[in-house]
């Protein structure tokens, strides 16, 4: 599964959204330094769909808020069940 999403640092709290229109956002704990975003955000995915870290890969944005992450090893269906509980 390969996810689309804008990443927001230096938040309060770890947390993803999912807009109205489908877009997602995440935000970040971590300030955008060094990669402290891009771990915190690969942990944070893992956590919330349940899968190792080692299954979650950041593909683009490494420096960029919009970012590409795919997710090894879960359906588009088993994706959607879980955005679905997200709140808006």
């Amino acid at each position: 599964m390969i996810l689309h999403l804008r990443a927001k640092p230096n938040a309060r709290q770890n947390q993803l959204l999912r807009a109205a229109d489908g877009s997602l956002t995440v935000r970040l704990q971590a300030p955008p330094q060094d990669g402290q975003a891009n771990a915190v955000l690969l942990a944070f995915l893992a956590a919330t769909f349940g899968v190792p870290k080692s299954r979650v890969t950041l593909l683009s944005g490494h420096t960029a808020p919009f970012k590409k992450v795919e997710i090894e090893g879960m359906s588009e269906e088993e994706g959607e069940r879980a955005l679905a509980q997200l709140p808006a």
